[in-house]
């Protein structure tokens, strides 16, 4: 499946962050690293060298994939016509079959995140809840077979 190119703000801000410090700090740093160790003389046997030249290529790898990711990332903001239903950026409250609540939001697919509950838009959960609305359930497919899930709140984070 191919992958979405939502992002929400905060997620596109952080990938541009992350692409000007590897361009403006890190690589900078890293080739003049490399040019020192190159002065040293043997390079074949040069482990700064050898390690500085591979971090460049990660760096550098990095780089396009930035620059060529963020070309294409659509922002979505906040809209008060989403209120009351789940739609991208949402924060959902789900209630499972045994009574266990848990909270999630949902990200872009450059942005989930499992440790913050952020789940890629392009996920099954995410998927099956889009227009849905408080009270309603829904019936998923997972690695550990169907769920259903209940919605008992949902909310935004407005840009400020």
């Amino acid at each position: 499946m191919a992958k979405s190119n939502y992002i929400t703000r905060s997620g596109w801000q952080a990938l541009d962050q992350e692409l000007k410090f590897l361009w403006k700090d890190e690589r900078p740093k890293v080739t003049q690293a490399v040019s020192d160790a190159a002065a040293l003389g043997d390079r074949s046997e040069n482990a700064e060298y050898i390690y500085g030249k591979r971090r460049l290529r990660e760096i550098d790898r990095r780089v396009r994939f930035l620059s060529k990711r963020l070309e294409v990332l659509q922002i979505v903001d906040y809209h008060p016509k989403q209120e009351g239903k789940v739609f991208f950026g949402a924060w959902i409250e789900l209630e499972n079959e045994e009574g266990e609540a848990k909270q999630y939001r949902i990200v872009g697919c450059d942005e989930f995140d499992p440790a913050k509950n952020w789940i890629s838009i392009d996920s099954p959960v995410a998927r099956a809840l889009i227009g849905k609305q408080v009270d309603d359930e829904i019936r998923v497919e997972t690695p550990m077979g169907k769920v259903l899930l209940y919605i008992n709140k949902i909310w935004y984070e407005q840009a400020g």
